[in-house]
């Protein structure tokens, strides 16, 4: 969707402050046991909750190494800021990292960066694996779907001069092109999206124990070379289907020399009429535009087998809906048309070739209207947008996929998706919101978003839902995201239709969440609630939610500055929720209307449990937002019990910027 900025608040602004926090393990040597982890955590800490995965996760700063740890940063537009756990670890040329696996495996996935060319446009270097000791493979790694800079949409130049002198910008609290005189920006101005992921087949079985090393070669071009994580996995043979249509019938040519999306619409032709499945075996087939599916069946060999990867193409002229390009993705028919309905998809890989973000451009991994139809265990990466779906339509199932590295968002229900299902999804690395439901024109209704895990969103929201009636965000665990989001938001924005019946949040667990928001100059809340085109006033019930690490606030309730007096937030309960470690507050409210507060336990709280700014009037009866005790509200932090008898129930108690303290590591309750 489109980000053009929010007006900001009408507060002094400061600079953003670099923020260093603790982790979960630090660097292991040499011979040591693995560490584990789920979002750099101890997996003990989100038992229950988010995606189960067939893979392992091991940090790079626990593995053994003679590079460098960097890090923890949670500063926007750095190396460690954008890591998984905010660590990671530099490798000079010559340099290793060494992991030790937990389990049996016989592939890997590394998440690094490299650097960008000098004029942008990414460069290649290799990446040298060897597992004890024997035998060298290479990884070709790439910055070519990395480093993004400047301001929303973004540009791939990093000598780029603003992209739109006539936005208020933080580096100089000041509109650029109004500013007499003109002020210097630094370059590259707002670097960003560094990481990328790879995977590996290793060619054999390895079993716990064994020494996987990266090094970074001497004589590569990489000047350096950082390795964030490593995911082990032990993949199963590849899926057969004898009794199908089956692509290479039909000319489609699996080492990816040549165009094979005619193939795909032959064998899906005869597949519908023979009312048979369509198999897509193991190989590389290049599909270069979108294929149109409806009332069919698309099965792979597995998504570490079967890999469809397209080109970018441009298109001159532009097509109806504006798109400049094209790419590999599979569409459902438009919502106009009807839709699609009785679509499968399942057991293959998605590789676009997306560079840019172009709003208007359709190069998304899955697209169009799909209802009645099932999406699962598909691998996408380097697409706009992994899963777009433009409804109106009704009953999708998404489940068991991987999205990564992508421009925009992981997944987005926008507009009219009903009766819907995304669960046990994994997400790391996306450009905008992870998942987002987005009712623009038309209301999302009786969707569910359960049992995901997202991670590291460059840009936006873990979980973003944008109006709507009677959704849940359930047992998702989301982590890190970057910039100008929070884990969960709830927001009414972007035209959104607004929030109706109950919306539902439940024992979700958000961790090292609450971001900076530039355009404001001010710290997020893990869970940001945004009351910007209309009021709030649905039945929002947040109930077993645990806030872990937040960089700033664990809550954060707010309209904006020029909206301050016409919104307001209200009908919102939070119970039995657990906040571990706030920079500053609980409860940051800076909006008029209230909540209300059942056992929600606290600790190691940084600031004033309640930051009540409400509408910024500061009336004399107290703050136009106020705070419910319903009891078992415990806990609390260097100021006392983060919800005292004086703050209730209005209280004013606004620090526009406390100063942030850091928390120690989440632990056990």
């Amino acid at each position: 969707m489109s980000r053009t900025p929010p007006r900001w608040l009408a507060v002094a602004t400061v600079a953003a402050v670099g923020l260093g926090f603790a982790g979960f393990a630090g660097p292991a040597q040499a011979g040591t046991a693995p560490v584990v982890t789920r979002a750099a955590l101890d997996p003990a800490l989100v038992a229950g909750r988010g995606a189960a995965v067939n893979f392992l996760e091991q940090e790079a700063e626990n593995a053994a190494t003679n590079g460098a740890v960097i890090g923890p940063d949670r500063t926007a537009y750095t190396l460690p800021a954008e890591a998984s756990g905010r660590t990671a670890v530099k490798l000079q040329p010559g340099q290793h990292v060494e992991f030790t696996l937990p389990a049996a495996a016989n592939a890997i996935t590394v998440r690094y960066s490299i650097p960008d060319a000098p004029n942008g446009g990414g460069i290649q270097a290799p990446l040298h694996v060897t597992v004890n000791g024997g035998s060298k493979k290479t990884m070709t790694l790439t910055s070519e779907y990395a480093w993004l800079y400047n301001q929303y949409p973004f540009t791939n130049d990093p000598q780029a001069d603003l992209l739109h002198p006539d936005w208020w910008i933080t580096e100089c609290s000041c509109v650029p092109a109004a500013t007499t005189p003109t002020p210097v920006i630094s370059k590259p101005f707002r670097p960003m999206h560094f990481y990328d992921e790879q995977r590996l087949l290793l060619g054999r079985t390895y079993q716990a124990g064994a020494k996987v090393r990266l090094t970074a070669p001497q004589g590569t071009n990489a000047a350096w070379t950082v390795i964030d994580l490593l995911d082990s996995e032990l993949v199963g043979a590849p899926h057969v289907n004898l009794l199908a249509s089956n692509v290479l019938l039909f000319g489609a040519d699996p080492t990816g020399k040549r165009d094979s999306a005619n193939a795909f619409e032959k064998a899906i032709a005869l597949a519908r009429l023979a009312r048979l499945k369509v198999y897509v075996p193991p190989g590389t087939y290049q599909v270069n535009r979108h294929i149109i599916v409806d009332n069919v069946t698309i099965e792979g060999a597995g998504n570490w087998y079967t890999k469809i990867k397209g080109k970018e193409v441009a298109l001159d002229p532009p097509a109806p809906d504006g798109s400049i390009h094209t790419g590999v993705g599979f569409y459902g028919k438009d919502a106009a048309d009807g839709g699609s309905r009785n679509v499968h998809l399942s057991g293959f890989a998605i590789e676009g070739d997306v560079r840019e973000r172009i709003d208007t451009d359709q190069v998304n991994g899955i697209g169009g209207a799909m209802s009645d139809s099932t999406i699962s265990e598909l691998h996408i990466r380097h697409t706009k947008v992994g899963l777009w779906f433009d409804g109106p339509m009704n009953n999708v199932r998404v489940t068991d996929s991987i999205i990564v590295d992508q421009i925009a968002d992981a997944l987005n229900f926008h507009i009219g998706v009903t009766n819907s299902l995304v669960r046990n999804n994994f997400v790391r690395n996306t450009g905008d919101d992870g998942l987002a439901m987005w009712s623009e024109k038309t209301a999302n209704a009786n969707n569910v978003f359960d049992r995901n895990t997202v991670q590291t969103p460059t840009l936006a929201n873990g979980i973003a839902i944008y109006g709507g009636t009677d959704n849940t965000v359930s047992r998702n665990l989301i982590a890190d995201p970057i910039r100008e989001g929070s884990g969960i938001q709830v927001g009414s924005r972007f035209g959104a239709e607004p929030f109706a019946g109950k919306l539902s949040i439940t024992d979700n667990t958000v961790v090292r969440a609450g971001t900076y928001e530039l355009n404001w100059n001010i710290g997020l809340g893990a869970i940001w609630i945004y009351a910007l085109e209309k009021n709030i006033d649905a039945d929002i019930r947040v109930t077993g939610d645990h806030y872990l690490d937040s960089t700033y606030n664990a809550i954060m309730m707010v309209s904006e500055w020029s909206v301050k007096d016409l919104y307001s937030i209200t009908n919102v309960h939070f119970k039995d929720v657990r906040v571990d470690g706030t920079g500053t507050s609980v409860l940051s409210a800076r909006v008029k209307g209230g909540a209300s507060f059942e056992n929600v336990d606290a600790r190691n709280v940084g600031a004033v449990g309640i930051n009540n700014c409400g509408s910024f009037n500061f009336p004399p009866t107290g703050s136009e937002f106020s705070v419910t005790d319903l009891g078992g509200n415990d806990g609390g932090g260097t100021t006392g019990p983060w919800m005292a008898a004086w703050e209730l129930p209005n209280t004013i108690t606004c620090d526009d910027r406390p100063p942030v303290v850091v928390p120690p590591p989440p632990s056990q309750w």
